[in-house]
């Protein structure tokens, strides 16, 4: 097997499998096997055949699960493997989702390599999981690398703002508001970034346009954390006119 290229799987954006620089074509029950599988890593044939054909009977859904697996490309390396009852994906396949996830978990854990010479900013920002897909195994999933995936974003416009690096955090907490419009904590990292680089009015303009978005969209107030923030933080000048501009912090 020296020489032959690892595949690739992506799961984020359209499937696609790779063979190097070459594209292999499955049909549709051979994509979602292997996106099952590789997102679960190893599964039961019972659970697999249930889970992508729910609606016949067992023996027609091991049947259509045996079919699909004959189906799938044959070579040097097979991209599944039986271990009894179980299948799971050969260890040389390289998934880009679980890339994400290791990223994304450094990020949250404080275990990334400190002080990001290149922050990850692509691979948070990236496509969603198979997009179009909208079968409940696929949506549960997408969910989970969402949520993910903003923590990680908040995270990481949290280290970038302590190293004094506000552009970048910026980007994050933007890329964080474009996900999730409604999400606080992104809107506090970008009034973090503003005040770390003395843009006072800048900061108090997106406080106020998402005090106004909550009301809008929620009829409420951002929490005692945004506003107990922006307070303690605002220049002396700025913090003595501030209730023209927002409530007071609370208890």
């Amino acid at each position: 097997m020296d020489g032959t290229p690892s595949p690739q799987l992506r799961l984020l954006g359209q499937f696609r499998l790779e063979f190097g620089t070459e594209s292999v074509e499955l049909g549709r029950n051979g994509q979602r096997l292997l996106a099952f599988l590789s997102l679960r890593e190893r599964v039961p044939r019972t659970v697999l055949a249930g889970t992508l054909w729910p609606e016949v009977t067992e023996e027609h859904a091991r049947g259509s699960l045996r079919t699909t697996l004959w189906k799938l490309p044959r070579g040097e390396l097979q991209l599944v493997r039986c271990c009894g009852d179980v299948l799971l994906v050969t260890p040389a396949l390289r998934v880009d989702v679980h890339a994400l996830t290791r990223t994304a978990l450094s990020v949250v854990t404080g275990c990334g390599p400190p002080p990001y010479r290149h922050p990850p900013l692509g691979l948070l920002t990236g496509e969603d999981l198979l997009p179009g897909w909208d079968e409940d195994w696929v949506l549960s999933e997408r969910e989970r690398l969402r949520q993910l995936r903003l923590h990680a974003l908040d995270s990481l416009a949290e280290a970038l703002i302590e190293q004094d690096r506000a552009a970048l955090a910026m980007e994050a907490a933007w890329a964080g508001i474009r996900a999730e419009p409604l999400r606080e904590s992104a809107h506090r990292a970008v009034v973090s970034a503003h005040l770390a680089e003395g843009n006072v009015c800048e900061a108090l303009r997106h406080y106020a346009a998402f005090r106004d978005l909550l009301n809008d969209e929620l009829g409420v107030e951002p929490s005692p954390l945004f506003t107990r923030l922006l307070a303690e933080r605002l220049p002396p000048r700025a913090a003595a006119g501030r209730h023209e501009r927002i409530p007071g912090p609370t208890a």
